[in-house]
């Protein structure tokens, strides 16, 4: 039986997490094909050791995981060099950048099938038809080339996360001591990194999980998670959580029977909510997630605007006034809300562009004396291709578009883009985009986030000192001391770099 090389790209420059979409990849395959892990945020030149394991023989797939941004600088260049060195090898791609940019993709000539949503199910059942030359058309969830026309074959259900097979942490240790992806974070000195479900109930317009998973969700048992978390805590030393889903809050009766299970093990976790969700949950639910250790949670707030807020689809009940409430309600519960800005969404006119901008600052600063520990996280807008959507389709008629080549999304206007920190937009000045990084470089002077455990109170201290004039006058122009300061003591920005 061919064996299978499975790569995660680099993501961060430091404090690596444990690679679950490989992890889950590797479970379907587990007593099928035998297999190896290859992470490149634990080696300092992946393709070494990749092409040395090539170079033994035997292996026929290389899969791949790709979120947009920093692990294209590693999943490109290494695809390219294997089709060149090893013609042979069958490349699939997965994950949230080639599901989203196929067509680019496919049309780079050095990856062969895209794994479009969950692979679990079908890449086991991809590899099968491959080495048995079967029909794969209608294995679910692919996209392929044929006859020079992309082919997209159905999408499967979204599964019973506890049916799926656990993941192969033993197995991950053998290639890498899993130690070493429990790193020390704001929430604990052994952080795990976890994905209890797969997908989002909601439709917003510029999220990248829409086009995948199409208003969809699926969630593991309170109790299947919580023996994963004991297995990593008995056997590994973990002591705090970080989930990774992209709606981890959609069920209160899984998050309170969760939060029941793990409160004895006095382990801090954070996750990812709606604020129209959990605001529907009952103070004392909330008090249980307090209690088992739950400290912050990640809102999308996006903006102060209700207009905007239709536009975007946000779905559910999400208003302005809402934000304002729950950010005092979550105070009262000692949990931070970690609310996430998009400032630059697509006006009319530049006058309206840069009117919505300084209203969702006035917003932020609202929302900072409602109550202070609230974090603020600042994206600038970054077009998703959410076909139909009214915003992207005002997104297109500006005369946006996506790099057309493969390697275009390496370079670095476009890595940045992928960050949401250099839109390419035709609507936003240079002037617009200035004015919310200024604001952004005050707001995170005057409120430096709690997360950055390397930040001690005398430098919380001077920076808020020196920002405060700045902060309460509302002139934020060319904040050049307090950028200086943020380089010197290496300010960590949790919206690139989380915890």
């Amino acid at each position: 039986m061919s064996r299978v090389l499975l790569f995660n790209p680099r993501s961060a420059n430091y404090k690596p997490r444990i690679p679950n979409s490989i992890l889950s990849i590797a479970s379907s395959i587990e007593g099928l094909f035998e297999y190896v892990i290859v992470d490149g945020n634990l080696e300092t030149d992946p393709w070494e050791k990749i092409c040395r394991y090539l170079s033994e023989g035997g292996f026929r797939y290389f899969g791949c995981t790709s979120m947009p941004g920093p692990q294209l600088k590693q999943s490109i260049p290494i695809s390219k060099k294997i089709r060149e060195l090893f013609p042979d090898i069958v490349i699939i791609w997965g994950g949230y950048f080639p599901s989203n940019q196929p067509k680019t993709v496919l049309g780079s000539g050095y990856v062969d099938f895209v794994m479009n949503g969950p692979g679990e199910r079908s890449f086991p059942k991809l590899l099968s038809a491959l080495e048995n030359n079967y029909p794969y058309e209608l294995i679910p969830n692919l996209v392929y080339q044929s006859g020079g026309n992309i082919v997209k074959t159905a999408k499967d259900e979204l599964y019973d996360q506890d049916e799926l097979p656990s993941l192969p942490y033993e197995k991950l240790n053998q290639f890498y001591p899993i130690r070493r992806y429990l790193g020390k974070t704001y929430l604990g000195t052994k952080t795990i990194a976890y994905h209890s479900s797969m997908g989002c109930p909601f439709k917003c317009s510029f999220c990248a999980v829409v086009p995948i998973y199409n208003a969809r969700w699926r969630g593991k048992s309170a109790s299947r998670i919580y023996k994963d978390i004991k297995y990593l805590k008995d056997n590994f030393g973990g002591n705090a959580i970080e989930f990774h889903d992209n709606n981890f809050f959609v069920s209160e009766k899984r998050t309170i029977e969760f939060a029941s299970l793990i409160k004895p093990e006095k382990m801090v976790w954070w996750g990812e909510g709606r604020i129209d969700t959990i605001d529907k949950y009952s103070d004392g639910s909330l008090e249980q997630m307090r209690e088992s250790g739950c400290k912050m949670i990640f809102f999308g707030a996006e903006t102060g605007n209700d207009e905007i807020l239709k536009k975007m689809d946000k779905g559910g009940t999400q208003s302005a006034e809402g934000i304002r409430r729950f950010a005092a309600r979550m105070a009262k519960f000692d949990i931070i809300p970690e609310y996430s800005f998009v400032l630059g969404t697509p006006a009319d006119t530049p006058e309206q562009a840069m009117k919505q901008i300084e209203q969702d600052i006035d917003f932020i600063k609202e929302i900072k004396q409602i109550n202070p520990k609230t974090e603020i996280i600042i994206y600038v807008y970054s077009p998703v291709p959410t076909e139909g959507s009214d915003m992207y389709n005002k997104v297109l008629a500006s005369g946006f578009h996506f790099p057309d080549k493969l390697e275009d999304w390496i370079s670095p206007q476009w890595e940045n883009f992928d960050l949401r920190k250099n839109p390419l937009t035709p609507w936003l000045t240079a002037e617009m985009i200035n004015k919310i990084k200024d604001f952004e470089t005050v707001l995170n002077g005057y409120y430096p986030t709690v997360s950055d455990v390397r930040l001690n109170g005398v430098k919380r201290k001077v920076l808020r000192t020196i920002s405060s004039i700045r902060y309460k006058t509302g002139f934020f122009h060319k904040p050049y001391e307090l950028k200086a300061l943020q380089i010197l003591w290496k300010y960590r920005q949790p919206e690139i770099e989380g915890f």
